[in-house]
């Protein structure tokens, strides 16, 4: 693959002069959205990259988003014409009724770009052949990582998720096909491993040698779980649908490196400050390039991230920041008072080599919060996992055990794992 192609920025002054000239433009096509036109205060345009001016900008969420009727989204907030769509996008969905984004081709041009940087980063090569586990649908990114392989030379196997290709197939094609890279959530590499084991089948000792994982946080204890398991290198990347791919993890494994010349990227405290350069903030995302259809301007993406400057080297994605994804802002249960966030639980079950895999479940109980787990385990007991929760949480949980692949199963039916439900209504 050739590197000229992937369009990597020279310098930090030439991504500063990309902020400048594309800020500009990306807040004038904004007044074309008669949904912008609502929210937007006076602003001098000759003055708009700078901070100040820049920050009043309202923030925009997807609540503010879904107050739009869907009949009325493309109207109201798009700036191109249907007939300018060459396809949509469907927003995850975990938090609310989920929205679609409609793309013209000029934004793809952009948007595909990125996912072929995403295989750059991890030294991928025209001799490899990609695994796609990410869902297929109207969820964009298993085609978007499929097509930029295919643009760079790259096999593919267009699985998707369990509800797309069975997973029992998926491990078949894998030990057929031979792939070198798979591609998916990493809860999904877990259930596929654990899948695995049950079938008597050694992923660790399968082709693949690269996993790239997207579409949610991963902890070091989901890496350090997925890297025994399938006895290969796990990369990070990182996107949402209001964009497209954000950042990703090289083969320095030294952080996420966030491509800021496509995106103008903020990390904001609770009172919409920035914070300190490597501090810890929620992400504000500007479409920079593609934004020739759906204006994101200063989109809240529910993340909260650090973001680091380049420190040098002689990659050509060297002069990009780092970033890291400490969690969704999003995600936790309250349980007799206590907060319980759910990468914590996570991380806390995963600990124990002795887990399989689980479901947390909250309800309530005669007027009492109930954190109730089920759990699947290799040696089909509980071990001292309530004691290890009620140490590390402060909450005495009721614990199900459940027959191994129980979870793999239900999750088949799912586009993501359901691990974390609430049930109080």
């Amino acid at each position: 693959m050739k590197g000229d192609g992937f369009r990597w920025p020279q310098s930090q002054a030439e991504i500063e002069r990309i902020h400048r000239e594309r800020k500009r433009l990306a807040v004038e096509r904004a007044l074309h959205s008669e949904f912008w036109r609502r929210r937007m205060p006076p602003l001098d345009l000759d003055r708009v990259h700078e901070p100040e001016m820049w920050r009043r900008i309202p923030v925009l969420t997807k609540e503010a988003l879904r107050e739009i009727p869907p009949a009325r989204f493309h109207d109201e907030f798009c700036i191109a014409p249907r007939t300018k769509v060459v396809e949509y996008w469907r927003s995850g969905g975990a938090t609310g009724r989920p929205l679609f984004y409609p793309r013209s081709a000029e934004d793809m041009v952009h948007n595909i770009l990125v996912f072929e940087r995403a295989f750059a980063l991890i030294g991928a090569t025209a001799d490899d052949c990609a695994h796609i586990s990410f869902p297929l649908g109207v969820h964009p990114v298993a085609h978007l990582y499929a097509r930029a392989a295919i643009n760079l030379g790259i096999g593919t196997v267009w699985c998707g998720a369990g509800t797309n290709t069975a997973s029992e197939t998926q491990l078949e094609l894998i030990d057929q096909l031979k792939p070198t890279i798979w591609l998916g959530m990493a809860s999904y590499g877990l259930h596929l491993a654990n899948l695995a084991e049950v079938k008597g089948y050694d992923l660790a000792r399968s082709t693949v040698k690269k996993l790239l994982v997207a579409a949610e946080p991963l902890s070091p204890v989901k890496r350090q779980k997925l890297e025994r398991a399938w006895g290969a290198e796990v990369f990070d990347h990182f996107g949402m649908t209001e964009a497209a791919l954000v950042a990703g993890e090289t083969t320095a494994h030294d952080g996420m490196r966030a491509f800021t010349d496509l995106w103008y990227l903020e990390v904001l405290d609770e009172h919409g400050e920035p914070v300190a350069p490597g501090e810890v903030g929620s992400l504000v995302v500007t479409a920079l390039w593609s934004n020739t259809m759906t204006p994101f301007l200063r989109w809240s993406s529910g993340d909260l991230v650090s973001l680091t400057p380049a420190s040098g080297g002689k990659e050509p994605w060297s002069v990009l920041p780092v970033m890291r994804h400490a969690r969704r802002t999003v995600g936790f249960f309250k349980v007799r008072g206590v907060n319980i966030n759910h990468a914590e639980l996570e991380d806390a079950m995963f600990r124990d080599p002795d887990v399989i895999d689980f479901r947390a479940e909250v309800y309530n109980h005669g007027g009492n919060d109930v954190l109730h787990l089920h759990v699947e385990t290799r040696t089909a007991g509980a071990g001292q996992i309530a004691a290890m929760i009620r140490q590390t949480f402060e909450v005495a949980p009721e614990i199900t055990l459940l027959a191994r692949g129980t979870l793999a199963r239900e999750f088949e039916a799912n586009v993501k794992a359901p691990r974390f439900v609430d049930k109080r209504g």
